[in-house]
């Protein structure tokens, strides 16, 4: 599309628009242009009807000159490649990219098809999240800047065609993979597929791609999580990709899982060991493309009982934080290789524990202390949490807390006649839960020096529009929107529910002290029981 002729348009200046607050942004055409070639912020606007000036906020968009930020700039006029888009962090990537660089260009998303529903469909349900909520509202008109493209990140060449490669290779400036596996349990199969050769085909692209400033890959803060200390460089991961791919192609599922021990060596599980050997085949491979390795600690979960040292570091950080940090840092990446190519790719380990540290034991008591607050309307049980840092212990909590409530609301439901699910979520939260128990019980200490330097030589208008500092994270504040979050998004529970949801709570909580008081005197009456009979025989 050829781009608007604004040689004839009358130029207001922002004087003649009574010191208005805000800038002003016609809503006929929706284009707002700024005269760099005067010292006065001129706009151009192609109307001249007062009534239709659309105002948005000037907070985030622009600084007070009306100027773009120095990140802003660097995506200004930018065409965005995006892997991942419809998943968590990929969402709030893309979301940050419309809202915050109002110059950004395109942003090309590849998507496949997934469960019959065509890329179309699943980039109308991404859209539909409420996380999108507030851009619709500042940037209504953003939808022009996205451009879905049929890919599969899983096949050579990326499952494109030959004219959307081509499109590609011409249009994108900056790379962000965010596509993987987050299953810590994952088959090695599926693992090394997605995790490992997706990120090799796209840089295969990437090399192609004639005007391209940074790659960003999207890695793990426990790519190395069986080391002690973790710095912001790579780490020997033995194995070749190829060599390994080859003897997995020859081996069964089977098989493979009986081996899985040797091949994995000191690493915990499938996850840890490919986000290593991506990391390293990406750093042998890159050759000239500009690349940069993003490592955040991101740990989700939520039970009734864990096994978890309480005093182990709970490596937890806002996504909101850790898109804004990797924003940043793509631009950083671009400047050094601009400047003086680094020896290797830079790598920012992007954790809280290093400046704000809190424990296992803290998080379960902020949240704790907030759930009330918050409830969710189809709960069926008042939440809690036991963490256990013995196994056995863990595996007696597990059969009390878990599986026999379980048993009991399964058998409830079967006696109206629904269907029983209890039993099958609660397996599914046990393979979880034995999988994530490596990293709440051990320690590990990161260094993240790039990372916070990074934060230090951001401008202060930056600071502001792309806050990534962990320093600054008041956690209590955090959890409380942590938690409205869950019941918002996740729950898909409106904030008019809340009353009747805290009722609801109320009445859980009670029954839930009930039972446990009835469980204790259960068990002091069976073991007086038991002891009656052995004095009295």
């Amino acid at each position: 599309m050829a781009a608007a002729d604004h040689s004839a348009v009358p130029i207001i200046k922002r004087n003649h628009l009574k010191n208005l607050k805000t800038i002003e942004k016609c809503s006929e055409n929706g284009t707002v242009t700024i005269d760099k070639n005067s010292d006065a912020d001129n706009y151009c606007l192609e109307c001249n009807n007062m009534d239709k000036i659309d105002k948005i906020g000037l907070d985030v968009n622009m600084n007070k000159a009306n100027r773009l930020s120095e990140i802003q700039e660097f995506y200004n006029g930018k065409n965005v490649l995006i892997t991942g888009a419809t998943g968590f962090l990929g969402k709030i990537l893309v979301e940050k990219l419309l809202r915050c660089c109002p110059g950004v260009e395109n942003l090309y998303l590849l998507v496949r098809q997934k469960r019959g529903k065509d890329i179309y469909t699943r980039i109308e349900e991404v859209f539909d999240d409420p996380v999108f909520s507030r851009l619709k509202e500042e940037v209504p008109k953003f939808r022009h800047k996205i451009v879905a493209i049929p890919a599969d990140c899983e096949a050579a060449g990326l499952g494109l065609t030959i004219s959307d490669r081509q499109t590609l290779i011409e249009k994108v400036n900056i790379i962000f993979h965010s596509a993987a596996t987050v299953k810590f349990d994952e088959h090695l199969r599926a693992a090394l597929v997605t995790n490992v050769r997706a990120p090799l085909y796209l840089l295969q692209l990437a090399k192609d791609i004639k005007e391209l400033k940074v790659f960003m890959h999207i890695s793990t803060a426990y790519s190395n999580s069986h080391l002690y200390r973790i710095e912001e460089k790579f780490y020997p991961c033995e194995g070749d990709s190829d060599k390994l791919q080859r003897m997995i192609d020859k081996l069964t599922d089977e098989q493979i899982n009986d081996v899985l021990p040797t091949i994995l060596g000191k690493w915990p599980n499938t996850y840890t060991f490919t986000k290593a050997l991506a990391e390293n085949e990406l750093r042998l491979n890159a050759g000239n493309v500009p690349l940069g390795i993003f490592r955040p600690a991101i740990v989700t979960g939520m039970l009734r009982t864990l096994q978890c040292d309480e005093s182990v570091t709970a490596d937890l950080v806002p996504v909101d934080s850790v898109v804004n940090g990797l924003m940043v840092a793509a631009h950083n990446v671009h400047n050094q290789y601009k400047s003086s190519p680094p020896a290797e790719p830079p790598i920012f380990n992007f954790v809280s524990s290093v400046e704000n540290r809190i424990t296992w034991g803290d998080f379960t008591a902020l949240n704790m202390a907030r759930i009330d607050k918050h409830p969710f309307s189809n709960a069926v049980w008042y939440f809690s949490l036991q963490l256990n840092k013995s196994a056995l212990m863990n595996r007696i909590c597990i059969l009390f807390l878990h599986l026999l409530p379980a048993a009991l609301v399964d058998g409830l439901a079967m006696c109206i006649g629904k269907k029983p699910k209890m039993l099958k979520v609660y397996r599914k939260i046990h393979k979880f839960s034995s999988v994530i128990s490596y990293f709440c019980t051990h320690e590990i200490a990161f260094c993240n020096q790039r990372t916070r330097g990074l934060w230090e030589n951001t401008s202060d208008l930056d600071k502001q529009i792309f806050p990534f500092s962990m320093s600054e994270v008041n956690w209590s504040s955090y959890f409380d929107d942590y938690l409205a979050g869950i019941r918002r998004y996740l729950f898909k529970d409106t904030d008019d529910t809340l009353p009747q949801a805290r009722i609801k709570w109320k009445r859980l909580y009670y029954l839930h002290q009930i039972v446990r008081i009835l469980f204790v005197v259960l068990m002091f009456y069976a073991l007086w029981s038991v002891l009656r009979r052995i004095f009295l025989n």
